[in-house]
């Protein structure tokens, strides 16, 4: 048991010692003109912790939100429309087994050119107007 305790404490003694190297200004010094802040490396349970990386930083356990949350206009809208009647217009192709491999294909082909002129000219409509 003395020798896991002493080998864990090695260890810690190790990692803490090379994150004091890394960080040292004689490896970080001076960059471009500019002093170089080192970024500072904290032993943390056998690990290394970060603070400029932490979920800590940003406010955690609250996510970062936005001040005005984003509205879709009028042409977003009509644009998921048109997307979502024709994806399940091509799903239902996709499911009849009435037609053949090739005319499935074509008839997906057919569908996902039209959605393609669909939004085409719902944007060229939204603009003009």
């Amino acid at each position: 048991m003395k020798k896991i305790i002493a080998i864990l404490l090695l260890a810690v003694t190790v990692q803490s010692a090379s994150a004091m190297v890394s960080n040292s200004p004689v490896r970080g010094g001076f960059h471009g003109g500019g002093f170089y802040h080192p970024r500072t490396t904290v032993v943390v349970g056998g690990g290394f912790y970060s603070p400029y990386f932490s979920p800590f930083y940003y406010g955690y356990p609250y996510p970062y939100t936005a001040a005005v949350p984003y509205q879709p206009t009028k042409l977003d809208m009509q644009i998921a429309n048109i997307k979502n009647d024709y994806a399940d217009k091509i799903e239902s192709v996709k499911l009849d087994k009435d037609l053949t491999g090739k005319e499935r294909r074509a008839q997906v082909r057919e569908f996902r050119r039209e959605r393609d002129q669909a939004v085409l000219e719902a944007k060229r409509n939204y603009y003009k107007s």
